[in-house]
């Protein structure tokens, strides 16, 4: 503290001196906007194009924004201002200007969020070719980009929108619909949403959608293009929150999930301390001896441990975790007889996410239902290493501050703390600290029954389902009406929210509490105090509490807050300090709160704790992904040039010759010097050869025989291009090489996955084991791509293209009449999956296909 004290007094606070040097272009704003207010819409319209004209001349547009900031920033306020009665606040302009330079805005809840995105999403949409605005779910993009569309829509600028059920939208002027949230959206592709200036969407879609791009065998599917800027909105819940869940496209797995059933009837028979050990920090699990031996006997084995074993420890770790860590309405729901994760910081049901390394399978044996196949990774990315892929990234939250470590360390963010625009009427009490559990609740229902008493407005948070549906069972006995908001009944978020702070309310809200929708009080609800908040458990985090708190006190308004602590609750239990406990003994009699500054100061200790532990965790699974991501880059860089017809013929040749360099150093360096296998695994490459070919014995011609192999196939390429068109071979090998890359790509992955499984244990024998993976993950890498140059050499030659007759003659037609490649090129629907056939394979395909045409033409005849 002593240190930040003299750094502030020399140099004054940083972010203080931020915002005062904003000062002036707040000031240089309202003056400008204040000349625009003159304009017909149609002249205010012409200046953003002539705006957006300059920038696209320009040899720096970012630098030519930058100097001209103040005139696109006022024809953005002075457009919503008209459109919608609004104008934005010098606070707002503010938080676009952090915004713009690529920072965290860190901004009070209902500070109007929204209103300042929209600030900094128009003036990077002048000088971007995709500005990109995230959402935390489906309905708050959808509501997003309609709130200030008709500002944009005024300036000409084009809003996309993507949802997770694969559907795109355009905001239209004219009302389209009478459902609410999709008013003024028209359906269109994915691609053409994406050719909007901005575009909203989850972080999921705008990931997901990446790696689908990434897996497209044509240009013409890929869908979203650039990533140049983007605003991710609840950036800590995004950016921090979900970055421990990597994004994952797979396919089913042929695994064996007869057993995880067998595991499920074990593991119950177990006892607590005495046959396994729980250790709720690291919530992990161990087996001690006696539980050890149940199992094998339960099994009818003599050493689970044993190398013919090893995959049934996977099982059994899976089956422990979900009997004992995973629990029914707090981690998971079961949702038409499907397990259905819950988001741990936000409440919500996170639909079509799975756990991994057959966790998901374990909690499906648990609770009986059908137990789905175990899939295998076609794609993934972090979330880290997804959004550090944007040239501009930048965020807005209420809560960032304590975080401000980690947006720096790993997405290389600054964090700017925005004032509020009133000052804040909040009061927020010190916590109520109680024994156990049953008090806590009893006096949380007490407090509730209080305020309902006196109409006054109360919001109660709580961490899991099971908790709001007991509360709510408990206020129902008292007969006091009340809302439940949690994952159960998630549709109608918003309106709960927004009827939160009439006279009388009560709601039990999990932590989705709506995020992003404001809870408005009347004249006599403020009168009464304003929307009293009780939280029921600190969270792991202590923006989550913050965020709680901050569902009242909004823009001026009067509210309190107060949070009821239990020593039985999981975070108090896992992380205070050993002396807490016995404090409380001493000082607290059954059924009395304590209220201590210590106590509060202790629990936000313990929060600190967590809130380091956790940080621990993502920043390892970033380094880990680090090593991965590299190579992802590679890769998709080797598909996109491959897709763009950059270099295809060269890539095939080089490959083909060194591969066959490769069979030299294999068969002709030795002491052998076998010509014959060398023949024999070129002839691989080439199909057969004459007998004359490659029958040089002498050692002294190596380099001649090596060149004579590279020559025959250069031969065979040109024969094959001679025979098919250019055009239409070209297409061929542009499909060989994606599909070898692909395939190629995917085991890799999942060797990649299972050496980061077991990558822990070198620790064991003293070796760090990031560094073994990065060593491993390398030497794996020269694997794949000689894997890669192996299958595309083996085929390249031996692949036939295999058209029905109509085909041929439009194909001879167009070699005959034109040169236009656009005309030659087949598409992914002319040809076969290109195959490294023998002569006696490609005659009994060529029969197959006189037998279909045989028969295609009978059926026309008759018909």
């Amino acid at each position: 503290m002593a240190i930040k004290f003299l750094k502030n007094l020399f140099t004054g606070d940083s972010n203080e001196k931020v915002l005062l040097e904003m000062n002036q272009v707040v000031n240089e704003v309202e003056d400008f906007s204040n000349s625009l207010s003159k304009l017909t819409d149609q002249e205010l319209r012409d200046k953003s194009k002539a705006l957006k004209d300059k920038f696209e001349q320009s040899d720096d547009p970012s630098k030519e924004l930058d100097s001209s900031i103040v005139e696109a920033l006022s024809l953005i306020r002075e457009s919503i201002t008209r459109t919608t009665g609004e104008t934005a606040y010098g606070v707002q302009i503010k938080g676009a200007l952090a915004l713009h330079r690529g920072q965290i805005a860190e901004m009070r809840t209902g500070e109007g969020k929204t209103l300042v995105a929209t600030l900094a999403l128009y003036i990077n949409s002048l000088i971007a070719n995709s500005v990109h605005s995230i959402t935390v779910n489906d309905y708050l993009a959808r509501r997003d980009s309609q709130w200030y569309a008709p500002a944009l829509d005024l300036l000409g600028t084009s809003i996309g929108v993507i949802q997770n059920d694969r559907s795109a939208w355009i905001y239209s002027r004219e009302i389209l619909s009478d459902r609410p949230t999709y008013e003024h959206l028209r359906e269109v592709s994915r691609s053409e949403a994406y050719q909007a200036n901005i575009v909203y969407g989850t972080n999921n879609e705008f990931g997901f959608d990446y790696l689908r791009d990434n897996m497209a065998t044509t240009l013409a599917e890929n869908s979203q293009g650039p990533l140049d800027f983007a605003i991710v909105d609840e950036a800590d819940s995004i950016l921090i929150d979900e970055a421990r869940t990597p994004l994952i496209i797979s396919g089913i797995a042929q695994d064996d999930v007869s057993l995880y059933p067998r595991f499920a009837k074990i593991v119950p028979s177990l006892h607590a301390e005495q046959d396994y050990i729980v250790d709720l920090q690291h919530k992990s699990i161990s087996l001690t001896e006696s539980g050890i031996e149940i199992l094998e006997r339960a099994l009818g084995i003599s050493n689970i441990y044993a190398p013919e074993n090893f995959r049934m420890t996977r099982y059994l770790e899976a089956a422990l975790k979900a009997e004992v860590l995973f629990k029914k309405d707090r981690d998971y729901v079961i949702k038409d007889s499907q397990i259905v994760i819950v988001d741990d910081f936000t409440g919500r049901l996170m639909e079509g996410r799975r756990w991994s390394d057959g966790l998901h399978q374990a909690v499906e044996a648990k609770e009986k239902v059908k137990i789905q196949q175990e899939s295998i990774t076609y794609a993934t990315i972090t979330i880290q290493n997804y959004f550090r892929l944007y040239g501009k990234l930048a965020g807005m939250t209420g809560t960032a501050i304590t975080e401000a470590e980690e947006f720096n360390e790993i997405y290389s963010l600054e964090v700017l703390v925005i004032p509020p625009n009133r000052t804040v009427a909040r009061e927020d009490y010190p916590d109520l600290v109680f024994r156990n559990q049953t008090d806590k609740w009893r006096s949380v229902i007490t407090d509730v029954q209080e305020k309902y008493q006196i109409q006054r407005p109360v919001l109660v948070g709580t961490v899991s389902i099971e908790t709001s549906e007991g509360l709510s069972s408990q206020l129902t006995k008292l007969n006091i009406p009340h809302e439940v908001l949690n994952a159960k009944q998630h549709q109608k978020e918003a309106e709960i929210i927004e009827n939160a702070g009439t006279l009388g309310a009560v709601t039990i809200a999990t932590n989705m509490a709506g995020r992003g929708t404001d809870i408005k009080l009347s004249d006599e609800v403020k009168q009464l105090g304003g929307l009293h908040v009780i939280g029921t458990e600190r969270h792991e985090a202590r923006r989550i509490d913050n965020q709680l708190r901050g569902r009242c006190g909004r823009q001026g308004d009067p509210g309190s807050t107060r949070f009821f602590v239990s020593f039985e609750d999981e975070m108090v239990k896992r992380f205070s300090p050993d002396w807490l406990s016995g404090m409380i003994d001493k000082l607290v009699d059954d059924g009395e709160p304590l209220e201590s500054k210590q106590l509060t100061s202790a629990i936000g200790q313990a929060q600190q704790k967590v809130e380091s532990y956790n940080f621990d965790i993502r920043k390892h699974l970033v380094k880990y992904d680090d090593v991965t991501n590299s190579q992802r880059a590679v890769v998709y860089e080797q598909r996109n040039l491959v897709l763009q017809g950059q270099n295809v013929k060269e890539t095939v040749t080089e490959m083909v010759h060194d591969e066959i360099d490769s069979l030299a150093l294999q068969y002709l360096t030795n002491i052998d010097y076998d010509v014959e296998l060398f023949r024999q695994s070129v002839e691989q490459i080439t199909g057969d050869l004459e007998s004359k070919d490659l029958n040089s014995s002498d050692k002294q011609k190596f380099d001649e025989l090596v060149e004579e192999a590279k020559t025959l196939a250069d031969t065979r390429l040109e024969i094959l291009n001679d025979e098919f068109g250019e055009d239409l071979r070209r297409r061929t090998e542009e499909l060989i090489l994606i599909s070898a890359i692909d395939a190629t790509w995917v085991e890799h992955l999942t060797a990649l996955s299972e050496l980061r499984q077991g990558i822990g244990l070198r620790a064991i024998a003293q070796t760090d084991p990031l560094v073994a993976f990065q060593r491993e993950a390398h030497d794996m890498w020269d694997q794949y791509r000689e894997r890669v140059q192996n299958t595309v050499a083996r085929q390249v030659l031996r692949a036939r293209i295999i058209m029905t007759e109509p085909q041929k003659t439009q194909s001879r037609a167009n070699n005959q009449t034109t040169k236009d490649p656009a005309r030659n090129s087949a598409t992914k629907d002319d040809l076969t999956t290109p195959i490294a056939a023998t002569r006696a394979e490609r005659r009994r395909i060529e029969r197959q296909q006189k037998k279909t045409n045989k028969a295609r033409n009978g059926r026309a005849s008759t018909s």
